[in-house]
């Protein structure tokens, strides 16, 4: 197999940026605790003053797959993304008012608007942002988040999750069902955004 193909895949959708002080930190819908304990680390070591954790459900199942907690430490049944990203935030020190509530969202586009939204009621104006997601999901979470924070520096800290990495995803066929699946919705789901500016 083409060795420069794979590498080629594996930049584009893997980004991994180091943090820098920044306004907020990001965090689309996500049942995996990976994800907001990075989130809750990042705080911890100063790196913003607040942290939005986004989400209601996935729109494809219609409640919060509680089911899929992987840590006995972060268990519940929650009924939000959101309830369950603060509570792993909470029980990583992570104060509640540093915590803004979005559980209304469905997808990582609404996720990244109702976001933003929040945060223009609070007049909290974002020059920089810290993003924690799951690594095979970074580029498309960055590319959605920049889309609805245009003027915004992004900061890309992903967290391996699901056993899959940038150095195995070739090696199992989830792993490159999902990293594949991602590379497939870059390029479905910003067709129209980029084509704004032609027309």
């Amino acid at each position: 197999m083409n060795s420069k193909m794979i590498k080629d895949i594996t930049d584009f959708i893997f980004l991994n940026d180091d943090p820098e002080i920044s306004d907020v930190i990001l965090i689309p819908g996500s049942s995996k605790w990976e994800v907001s304990k990075k989130a809750s680390e990042l705080y911890s070591n100063g790196y913003a003053k607040y942290i939005i954790p986004s989400g209601k459900y996935t729109s494809k199942l219609g409640r919060f797959p509680y089911e899929k907690i992987t840590n006995e430490l972060y268990s519940g049944q929650f009924e939000t993304d959101f309830d369950f990203c603060s509570s792993v935030l909470r029980k990583n020190g992570v104060p509640e008012s540093a915590i803004l509530c979005e559980n209304q969202s469905t997808n990582t586009s609404e996720n990244a608007e109702f976001s933003k939204s929040i945060l223009d009621d609070r007049k909290i104006k974002v020059c920089k942002a810290i993003l924690c997601c799951q690594a095979f999901h970074a580029r498309r979470a960055f590319m959605t988040y920049a889309r609805w924070f245009p003027e915004t520096v992004f900061y890309v800290v992903p967290s391996d999750t699901q056993g899959i990495t940038s150095e195995n995803w070739l090696k199992s066929e989830y792993g490159i069902k999902r990293v594949l699946g991602e590379l497939e919705k870059c390029g479905k789901y910003f067709h129209e955004y980029f084509t704004e500016n032609v027309k």
